[in-house]
């Protein structure tokens, strides 16, 4: 919620309730300088996407990460659209806003994915098939995969997708990885960082239309600590957020 406002900023209001984009002019506190965790910081009016009236914070909150970050590499990045054949490597807090959305632009859906306990969460999401490992889709002519894990994934992508097809490497799981040269011939391989407020703003409606319904806990501030440890055993399912209060 806005605070306060400095000179010049038009088109908003003290109360408003917004987002603000991650990857935007300001980077935010958390992203690149420290104070993530702080209940008040500056950011350029800019970078802010108006929240729609009724949307629950916590959803808000996704939005401006997971549901941008995701998006933006599935939908604006790869192209998702109908009649594509798409694959998502890791059905995680990314993973489950990215699958989604592709499905909702028509496209046939195929997720790899480790964990088998979110197996079901992704086939209600709309998928045609999970497996547990990408390299069980070696040949089968995808036209796109998005690889939100990162983990040793990005050469199984690229052995996925046919001539002309793309990947999109958002996970950055480990950090370095080995390609074999031939899968880069007549293909395409690109990072997707973040995303902007357009982006935001396109998936509050969806949030909002709950066309889009991410699994999700919520934590306290002084959970915040404990909740960074189950991140790193991967005991979370979807995301976590920390809400200080409305």
């Amino acid at each position: 919620m806005i605070s306060a406002l400095g000179d010049g900023v038009e088109g908003w209001s003290i109360g408003d309730v917004v987002g603000v984009c991650t990857s935007g002019f300001r980077p935010p506190a958390g992203m690149f300088t420290p104070g993530g965790f702080a209940d008040k910081f500056l950011a350029d009016a800019r970078d802010l996407a108006r929240v729609p009236e009724g949307l629950d914070l916590a959803l808000a909150a996704l939005a401006t990460d997971a549901g941008m970050t995701s998006y933006h590499a599935i939908i604006k990045e790869g192209g998702a659209a109908a009649g594509m054949k798409v694959g998502v490597i890791g059905y995680g807090g990314l993973g489950q806003f990215g699958t989604r959305a592709a499905v909702l632009t028509g496209a046939e859906v195929h997720v790899a994915e480790t964990k088998e306990s979110v197996w079901d969460l992704a086939r209600a999401a709309g998928v045609v098939d999970v497996v547990r490992d990408a390299s069980e889709w070696a040949g089968k002519g995808f036209d796109l995969v998005v690889d939100y894990a990162g983990f040793g994934t990005t050469n199984k992508a690229l052995e996925a997708i046919k001539r002309g097809g793309k990947v999109v490497q958002v996970g950055l799981g480990k950090s370095t990885f080995t390609v074999n040269t031939p899968t880069i011939l007549g293909r395409t391989l690109v990072g997707s960082l973040g995303g902007t407020v357009q982006d935001i703003e396109e998936v509050y409606a969806l949030l909002f239309a709950r066309e889009i319904e991410p699994e999700y806990t919520e934590i306290g501030f002084d959970e915040i600590g404990a909740g960074l440890d189950r991140l790193r055993r991967n005991e979370v399912t979807g995301r976590l957020v920390a809400r200080f209060g409305d």
